[in-house]
């Protein structure tokens, strides 16, 4: 292999600029080198924006391309594992978005397939890559919060068009796979184990789609917990995070993207303080961390087993609320 990646990308999703290209272009060991779309004239057009130098006219065509290294699959969720599946197949490493596959089940079948072979397979799970998700996690670490009690997790975000994507169920929608999967992530990292899910309640766009959902939680340890997520609810805008111990507390104003904004405050015996981190994205950070495990077998936070976690919460909590489970296609 070239002392640089060189990724392919699957369809031109609007997550794709921020997502890869615009770190791509601080990040020596990347090229974004081929684009693919179900239409040509779009990834034609995508590619003369983006000066990616070679286009496809396939998603089969880019997958068996030789001269890539990687994928980028920013498709629609029912088809993450579908085409994560054909990467591996075509001998590729993979950087897969959020989340995984469309269920548990999926995702411990693509696991079990990036186990047998020697590529590098991550989900995008961008946030625990940056300076701020691994300090809360030295924090936790360290013992300053004491015995943890209570963590918790909200997600919210306005996306009102109903017609989206996101609200498809036969594409995998739904708040709890589109930005509860975010809010499960970091009740799991920061509660420090994958917990059981005590009860889950659903605000729904129709019968097999939720607009909203709370889901509590139990872990191993004793601690609780609480995932809040909405596309669509009274709370327009929440993106926070809460851990408490039986010695201090810790709040998170926006730990998904602290480049834009962020706060994060620690009530302790030591005081009270806020904490400050760079605002170099998260993605940059994810894209460093794919690279390495590219170019120089790096371990990752974000693997394919610890997707196999996160959909086997996100799959309870749609059981523990009346809906069914997503399915691929």
């Amino acid at each position: 292999m070239s002392r640089q990646v060189r990724i392919g990308i699957l369809g031109t999703a609007r997550i794709t600029p921020l997502a890869l290209l615009t770190p791509a272009k601080e990040n020596d060991e990347v090229v974004v080198a081929a684009v693919a779309a179900r239409d040509v004239s779009r990834a034609r057009a995508f590619a003369a924006k983006h000066g990616i130098a070679r286009v496809h006219d396939s998603y089969d065509s880019l997958v068996a391309d030789p001269d890539l290294d990687a994928v980028y699959n920013p498709l629609p969720i029912s088809l993450h594992g579908r085409w994560t599946r054909a990467a591996l197949a075509a001998d590729k490493h993979v950087l897969c978005e959020k989340p995984f596959t469309a269920n548990a089940a999926e995702a411990r079948e693509i696991a079990e397939l990036a186990a047998k072979s020697d590529r590098a397979v991550m989900e995008a799970f961008h946030y625990p890559y940056h300076p701020l998700a691994l300090r809360i996690e030295q924090i936790i670490a360290s013992g300053e919060l004491g015995k943890l009690t209570r963590v918790e997790a909200n997600l919210c975000l306005p996306l009102p068009k109903f017609s989206d994507i996101r609200y498809n169920y036969s594409l995998a929608g739904g708040a709890t796979m589109e930005t509860g999967c975010y809010a499960v992530h970091m009740v799991r990292t920061f509660g420090g184990s994958t917990p059981e899910v005590v009860s889950a309640q659903a605000k729904l766009r129709d019968s097999q789609i939720d607009r909203a959902m709370t889901a509590e939680v139990r872990f191993a340890d004793g601690h609780t917990g609480r995932v809040r997520c909405s596309m669509w609810s009274t709370e327009l805008l929440r993106i926070s995070a809460r851990v408490v111990g039986d010695l201090g507390e810790l709040r998170v104003v926006n730990p998904v993207l602290p480049q834009s904004f962020h706060r994060v405050t620690v009530r302790s015996a030591d005081g009270k303080r806020v904490e400050r981190f760079p605002r170099r994205t998260s993605y940059a950070y994810q894209l460093d961390a794919f690279a390495a495990a590219v170019l120089r077998g790096e371990p990752v936070k974000t693997s394919p087993q610890d997707a196999v976690e996160n959909m086997t919460v996100i799959d309870a909590i749609y059981r523990a609320a009346g809906l069914p489970l997503r399915k691929p296609t």
